[in-house]
């Protein structure tokens, strides 16, 4: 599943199409997708793990799911979900992804301080989300898009480790520090996670994701494939995270 950073290069590379008008569109969405037709792109946008692309008197959401993938001037025998053609040829295409289209203003449809790779992002605000779930493992708190919108599965068990807490941990156990320090490195790492991805180099920079040895001590990591009220991939060190009950 992409996570936040990955939708950011998305719409970093997208932008080229900004100002453009669509020629031509196609795609096996059920959405009304020939509304599109000769409309031109406005804006692209992102929240979280949405991409958002605006044609003003109404927008497009593209959510890639666990299987989603998207090309720019790609071709492949794939089918896609949503496929725009602009001059010259140039195309920008979705695959296995949701396709849903939006009348509205896009600006209005979010909550821009939840998008932890938003200027708008508000650490204090989801602090008191969290003090409001007590009893919420902290690997579920973290992949809860209305607390930390664009926060994935590796960025959850790379903060973890980061910051030494074990993914079971109670919300409501951790120290204030640590609940503060969770906050923070969820952003923090997301920058990071963004850098090296631009930079072809996030997997060199995994501690624990995908990992069996904890570079920190050496012990040999623990994982559990379905963990929390989520059931996702978990990997952590029983040496150096605490457990936070």
């Amino acid at each position: 599943m992409p996570e936040g950073p990955s939708i950011v290069l998305l719409r970093e590379a997208a932008q080229r199409f900004v100002g453009r008008r669509v020629l031509d569109v196609a795609g096996n969405s059920k959405q009304p997708i020939a509304r599109l037709q000769h409309r031109v792109l406005k804006q692209v946008r992102s929240w979280g793990k949405h991409f958002l692309l605006d044609f003003g008197p109404f927008w497009v959401r593209i959510h890639f799911g666990l299987f989603g993938s998207w090309r720019i001037d790609e071709a492949t025998e794939r089918a896609p979900r949503l496929r725009l053609q602009f001059s010259r040829g140039e195309t920008l295409a979705f695959y296995a992804c949701s396709v849903r289209i939006v009348d509205g203003d896009v600006e209005a449809h979010y909550d821009w301080s939840v998008d932890v790779m938003d200027p708008r992002w508000d650490a204090k605000a989801a602090r008191a989300k969290l003090r409001r779930h007590p009893d919420a493992l902290v690997a579920d708190a973290l992949l809860d898009q209305d607390v930390f919108s664009g926060v994935g599965n590796i960025i959850k068990n790379e903060v973890l480790h980061r910051i030494r807490v074990h993914p079971e941990s109670r919300v409501g156990a951790l120290p204030s520090r640590k609940l503060a320090e969770m906050v923070e490195q969820a952003r923090v790492y997301s920058f990071d996670f963004l850098a090296w991805k631009r930079d072809f180099v996030l997997r060199q920079h995994w501690q624990v994701h995908a990992k069996t040895i904890c570079p920190r001590d050496g012990t040999r990591l623990s994982y559990r494939k379905h963990l929390g009220k989520r059931q996702r991939r978990a990997f952590w060190c029983a040496t150096c995270q605490r457990l936070y009950k």
